[in-house]
């Protein structure tokens, strides 16, 4: 297939990317930077169409030619001053992208988020669930761009939505914010927050995406890809063991914590400031909602990887990276020893 995907420098589209160059399909980016998509790929990809996912005539000439599409572009900000243009971006990107495919034919993948689904009455979450509810402009976005994803689908439209939730990993164009909550983690004094969440590491979301668009017989609709989920409790207690090194738990009341995310929003009207706490994050952070992996499951016989295997990937990467002492991995942060050598063949006769 040539797939046309929207988002290849950031951390889903960029591994979804090298999942399908690495199967032999051809890929075709949407991209703003050529120089970032140099960067991150090298000669790998060399059929590209500079533009942003705002402009109608850069998505056309995208889609010219292609089987398949997967929209993993958005814009993400917590910033109140961002908040009409994160909405107008994620909203009309959507309606450009993937109205754009179904006006063609063409299969497409969304790709969505908890948000979209999220309620913090339901006893949890699946494809099935409705529409959910949000408070910033991030979360309004994927709202909106859920419903209307699903008229196209109610209409026809070989369109898939995949809902993955805290996604981890190594090798990320920038520090996501599941990222952000494991450096934390990795601190001596770690918050003891009730709930927990899901993890999904970031191979898995580009091998389901890949499997996805591989199997046209599937009919549209949503997955979620929650992958494994995790009491913050286990967390520390994880993060404890792979790096030898211990914790101290300082307990923290959700209402307390939800209170952190409300000031900060309140205080973004102001002043712009780096924080990675925000309200609607905290209440998902201590109300999760478990999202139901069956269908993935079931319909493509998928297995998530071990999560203690993406903790470590996602840790050693942390570090390599440059975003935490390596003091703060332990024995995760030591030199591997080098492999044995190979013993020299014995001849024979």
């Amino acid at each position: 297939m040539r797939v046309m995907i929207t988002g290849g420098t950031g951390f889903i589209g960029y591994h979804s990317a090298v999942a399908l160059l690495d199967a032999g399909h051809e890929v075709r980016l949407l991209v703003r930077s050529v120089d970032k998509m140099r960067a991150l790929y090298g000669d790998r990809i060399t059929d590209y169409v500079v533009g942003d996912i705002g402009e109608q005539a850069a998505i056309e000439r995208a889609l010219d030619g292609c089987d398949a599409v997967l929209h993993s572009a958005a814009m993400v900000s917590t910033d109140a001053r961002d908040a009409a243009r994160v909405y107008a971006t994620n909203v009309n990107g959507t309606r450009l992208v993937i109205g754009g495919a179904a006006a063609r034919g063409i299969r497409a993948i969304h790709v969505s988020s908890v948000t979209a689904l999220y309620d913090p009455d339901a006893d949890s979450l699946s494809e099935s669930s409705p529409v959910g509810t949000a408070e910033n402009a991030y979360g309004c976005s994927k709202v909106a761009c859920e419903r209307f994803v699903r008229e196209l689908q109610a209409a026809g439209a070989p369109v898939y939505v995949t809902y993955p939730a805290s996604v981890i990993g190594p090798d990320s164009p920038t520090l996501t914010e599941p990222h952000e909550g494991i450096v934390i983690y990795l601190q001596r004094v770690v918050p003891g927050i009730v709930s927990g969440t899901q993890f999904v590491d970031v191979r898995d979301v580009a091998l389901a995406h890949r499997q996805l668009l591989e199997n046209p017989a599937l009919p549209a609709g949503g997955y979620p890809l929650g992958g494994h989920y995790l009491p913050w409790q286990g967390l520390a207690d994880r993060v404890e063991r792979l790096t030898g090194i211990g914790k101290l738990r300082v307990p923290v009341p959700a209402p307390l914590l939800r209170l952190i995310g409300r000031l900060a929003d309140l205080l973004k009207h102001f002043v712009s400031f780096d924080f990675p706490l925000s309200h609607e994050g905290t209440v998902y952070a201590t109300n999760w909602k478990l999202l139901d992996n069956a269908k993935l499951e079931r319909e493509l016989g998928f297995r998530f990887r071990d999560l203690d295997g993406s903790l470590i990937d996602t840790l050693r990467w942390l570090g390599q990276a440059g975003h935490v002492r390596p003091a703060l991995l332990g024995k995760l942060g030591a030199p591997r020893p080098a492999p044995a050598p190979a013993a020299e063949p014995v001849s024979e006769g």
